[in-house]
């Protein structure tokens, strides 16, 4: 917690001296819009759009794998149950039961 609070002030400072550093005015023209700012601003905002594109690329695979997870932690933790208790082990859910005729 303190490591990631010391690192982003670090990330803060960096990014003040670096729009210090780089006050020159440009523009920036998109299709039919047309932006005027420094060019730190405009170099800053496009990280931002990009760290924003990445998270939400990443996002469902990140959530399928904490999605797989959970699932095999309960079934890690039946499994366990199962072979804690005594007598005969029960079928599977998805496996068809065969009954004899008698």
């Amino acid at each position: 917690m303190q490591l990631g609070i010391i690192i982003a002030i670090a990330i803060a400072i960096a990014a003040v001296a670096f729009a210090l550093q780089n006050n020159v005015p440009v523009t920036v023209t998109f299709l039919v819009w047309r932006f005027d700012s420094s060019l730190a601003m405009v170099l800053l905002l496009a990280l931002a759009i990009g760290a924003i594109v990445m998270a939400l690329v990443t996002a469902p695979g990140a959530m399928r794998a904490r999605w797989t997870l959970s699932r095999q932690r309960k079934e890690i933790s039946d499994l366990r149950s199962q072979v804690s208790r005594p007598g005969p082990p029960e079928p599977p859910e998805s496996a068809p039961r065969i009954e004899t005729p008698l």
